[in-house]
């Protein structure tokens, strides 16, 4: 039930048997795919499921060895219709609740198989879903949301029901800046980053306040609510060659405007801009920063201004285009 064991102990395989670049290729995430359990287990919440447990609200395990139509059966469940990525199980978590208009989420937590180290880059990825429709008596995944992330920590973060509701940490690690709103396919969320502390924990989920998060109706609004998304595929790894990546942001921004790091804390990068007027607003719409983007990946230093929201206006052919992005210490 939800065992948790973070240390080195699965490294030692590597260590005695494989190549030093075997050992640096491997993935930190134990049961990646959600396919290790003690049993079928019919019923939402994680059940049985190895490793993986809730840092927030009551995530769900997917599975295909259920019966056509359960709660949490595949491919047809309470909330959607998908075959998994890989294998046959996935895992579901809510990212945005436009029901109850609370701050509810739902966040998955699993230890690593080892510590990351200080300075190092660590290259991660996985398969995300948007929901939607389900069974035809309970539709309720309405909603496609951005902000959907990893983030890391050095503390375990396990929630029960009945445990007090955690604020909005307003941060990631890896970010998905964009609405997530293919209902057919598995998009790839990726990236990188250099750890500046010993973590020990990964979580994922949209980590944000409603207040910096998007949404768009996948349809006219049912009764209930929700953004739900599927993962599946969690990888971690010290190699770039350990994790399937995509080919940069460029290819999570499409043709408009975009931004990273986000959150950013010294340094933000403007991308797809290039010989266009940009202008920066804060949360109360005031001007803290403007002037034109000269080239490509233009950089924009912003560690003294304050910590929080902020909006990155371009003006260009298609008008003015916006982007939203958060500053963090």
């Amino acid at each position: 039930m939800n065992r948790r064991w973070p240390g080195t102990v699965a490294f030692l395989g590597c260590l005695l048997f494989m190549t030093a670049h075997r050992c640096e290729a491997q993935n930190l995430v134990p049961n990646p795919g959600f396919e290790e359990s003690d049993s079928c287990t019919f019923g939402l919440g994680l059940g049985e499921l190895h490793h993986w447990y809730s840092a927030y609200g009551t995530p769900d395990h997917l599975q295909s060895c259920l019966s056509y139509g359960t709660a949490n059966g595949l491919p047809l469940n309470i909330f959607t219709y998908q075959q998994p990525f890989e294998g046959n199980s996935c895992a579901g978590i809510f990212t945005y609740d436009d029901d109850t208009g609370t701050e509810y989420r739902e966040w998955l937590m699993v230890p690593l198989l080892d510590t990351l180290v200080i300075g190092q880059v660590y290259y991660c990825s996985f398969r995300a879903n948007a929901a939607f429709g389900g069974d035809t008596a309970n539709q309720m995944t309405w909603l496609a949301s951005d902000h959907l992330g990893m983030l890391f920590t050095t503390y375990d973060r396990t929630w029960t029901w009945g445990d007090p509701k955690p604020a909005a940490l307003d941060q990631a690690h890896i970010l998905y800046p964009q609405i997530l709103s293919d209902t057919v396919g598995w998009t790839l969320v990726s990236g990188s980053f250099t750890a500046d502390s010993a973590y020990t924990y990964l979580m994922i989920g949209n980590f944000f306040s409603n207040a910096l998060v998007d949404t768009l109706h996948l349809a006219l609004p049912g009764v209930d609510v929700y953004g739900y998304t599927l993962i599946d595929a969690v990888c971690v790894s010290p190699s770039p060659e350990g994790c399937q990546l995509s080919h940069g942001v460029v290819e999570l921004a499409g043709a408009g405007p975009y931004v990273y790091p986000n959150p950013a804390s010294t340094v933000l990068v403007v991308g797809n801009a290039a010989g266009r007027d940009a202008m920066v607003l804060d949360i109360l719409g005031q001007r803290v920063w403007s002037g034109m983007v000269d080239r490509d990946r233009f950089a924009v230093y912003v560690g003294n201004w304050a910590r929080g929201a902020y909006v990155l206006q371009v003006r260009g052919t298609r008008g003015v285009q916006a982007v939203k992005f958060v500053l963090a210490e």
